[in-house]
């Protein structure tokens, strides 16, 4: 039986792995302070919508793609040059 993660194949050596740390148990609160996005500042981070025509936001991945970052990052990147934050 194949079985698959997010495209890429899973060993059975991962499998049992996984089991045998399963089995051992959890730290609860471990797990509970990895929870959601990474911090990117002292203060959470807001979401704001933006509304981009399909050209601008084709220029913008293919500016990501060749620095090799991904969206969110690139719309950061060029809002700092623009505020001069940079």
């Amino acid at each position: 039986m194949e079985r698959k993660i997010h495209g890429r194949e899973v060993s059975e050596a991962q499998i049992d792995e996984w089991v045998v740390e399963a089995e051992a148990g959890y730290d609860v609160e471990e797990l509970k302070s990895r929870r959601g996005r990474p911090v990117r500042g002292a203060e959470a981070s807001q979401v704001i919508p933006v509304r981009l025509t399909v050209e601008e936001l084709d220029a913008v991945m293919a500016r990501a793609e060749r620095e090799h970052l991904n969206r969110s990052e690139a719309i950061r990147a060029a809002l700092a040059v623009w505020a001069n934050v940079a």
